[in-house]
């Protein structure tokens, strides 16, 4: 059957697979591959034929296009994509800047007019690592989808009237770690800088591995941010005049209103100064992570009297040196944060026996607990058999990282395979004499990698060991 609607210069080229494609779209991939380079051999025929092509034959030429650097028909297929978002992010292993320098300069034509063309329907343009399922989908790799999932990433019919164009998103996620930008991200920020009123840059998580003084302004302008990771932050040996970017930056917070999930990695100039950050945020956090830095005993008071950790689902301190504290303060947090604490982890953070039996009662009130990791610290068979019982009226908890007992170890912290089989009959004993379905996982290593599946539906107690042993 040949397309009427085509001109006759393409009915030849195109007429046979545009009737094929849609009847083999979930069979094996060869004829869709074949129609896609049949149009890719001569650009001016492939951008010809967007306006008749089905919307299914679009990713996949999309696909191939971009993966063979064909410029001008990326530039075309922006202007008329038929899908509400185009996730470039999950093409784009390593970004390339002529790439985007093609598709940008397709979107400047499309936002110069002041209708939307009749097919497109792009609203948003994601350049996050996301979006992989959409394109399996769509180019017949993945599983068989329904016919009915051809119009998921299409926006609802609208009538065949000139469509006015309004702000186009674009979704990004932002790694800074030096102090000159990559050429990608550069000439995306000066794109979007000439192009304010018709663009909305939209980043949802930030990750700064510098502290640099050319920072601390612009995060206060990504008022919408819900995700920051600040990492390797260390102005331990700043003048003083320097240290001042240190309350810039924790100055910034006040603006950040929708901030949600903060992870603070080695960031040193934390050390005695947590409270200037604290009393900088607006709202409650959801997630706050503080790993492998140096925190003070005033830090600690600090970090457990602030009002908006008061609803925290997780809870990361690993890598913090608690061996020296105060033994209140940890109870202290916990007991903050218990009525809904999900995950903590306290991995590395030099515990021992006396200040985990200090946490235990407020580790019990944790009832929305349901992941828990303590690995890299040093704990005896006495103290574990103590944890394992608070925790055993958690109804919730069914992920349980542990260290492998100290007396599994020589004198000279060599691991003992004897002795470690010894502990391992005894932690069951402590679970079978609970009587109830529990699963733990004992690592010899604090980055163990664990390949078991977790599960809280066990008909029996087990408990799996995993690390270097």
């Amino acid at each position: 059957m040949r397309c009427s609607c085509l001109p006759s210069f393409l009915q030849v080229s195109t007429g046979f697979f545009l009737s094929r494609v849609r009847m083999s779209i979930w069979n094996p991939p060869r004829l869709l591959d074949q129609a896609v380079l049949s149009l890719l051999r001569d650009e001016a025929l492939a951008i010809s034929a967007l306006e008749y092509l089905p919307i299914e034959l679009f990713p996949p030429l999309f696909m191939e296009a971009f993966y063979g650097s064909c410029r001008e028909t990326l530039k075309a297929m922006v202007q008329a994509w038929p899908f509400v978002r185009l996730p470039l992010g999950g093409l784009m292993e390593m970004p390339h800047l002529g790439t985007l320098q093609a598709m940008l300069d397709g979107l400047d034509v499309l936002l110069s007019q002041k209708d939307q063309p009749r097919r497109c329907k792009l609203q948003v343009l994601d350049l996050r690592n996301t979006g992989q399922d959409f394109w399996r989908m769509w180019s017949g790799s993945s599983v068989q989808v329904s016919s009915s999932s051809l119009e998921e990433p299409v926006a609802k019919k609208r009538p065949r009237t000139h469509q006015t164009l309004g702000p186009l998103e674009v979704f990004i996620e932002l790694h800074i770690n030096g102090r000159t930008m990559d050429g990608f991200l550069t000439y995306l920020m000066r794109w979007v800088e000439e192009r304010k009123a018709s663009i909305h840059l939209c980043c949802k998580k930030l990750k700064i591995e510098s502290i640099l003084a050319v920072f601390a302004p612009l995060l206060g302008q990504m008022s919408n941010m819900q995700r920051l990771l600040l990492s390797h932050t260390d102005i331990s040996t700043l003048e003083d005049q320097e240290e001042q970017h240190v309350v810039q930056i924790t100055s910034q917070f006040l603006r950040l209103h929708y901030l949600q999930d903060l992870f603070l990695e080695s960031a040193f100039f934390l050390e005695g100064c947590l409270d200037q950050m604290l009393r900088c945020l607006t709202n409650p956090l959801d997630t706050l992570g503080i790993t492998h830095c140096l925190l003070t005993n005033s830090d600690l008071i600090h970090l457990s009297q602030c009002p908006n950790i008061s609803q925290l689902k997780g809870l990361d301190l690993s890598g913090v040196t608690l061996t020296y504290s105060s033994p209140e303060l940890l109870p202290g947090l916990l007991e903050k944060v218990a009525a809904t604490l999900q995950e903590l982890y306290l991995d590395q953070c030099g515990i021992m026996d006396s200040q985990l039996e200090a946490i235990l009662p407020a580790l019990s009130h944790c009832f929305q607990l349901n992941f828990f990791s303590i690995r890299g610290n040093f704990l005896s068979m006495a103290i574990m058999d103590k944890m394992l019982r608070h925790t055993s009226a958690l109804p919730s908890l069914c992920q349980e990282l542990y260290p492998v007992p100290q007396e599994s170890f020589s004198s000279l912290g060599i691991l003992q395979m004897g002795r470690l089989a010894q502990c391992r009959a005894e932690l069951l004993e402590i679970l079978k004499d609970l009587g109830r379905p529990r699963t733990i996982w004992i690592s010899s290593s604090p980055f163990g990698c664990i390949d078991q599946k977790l599960s809280s539906e066990h008909l029996e107690t087990e408990i799996y060991i995993t690390g270097t042993l």
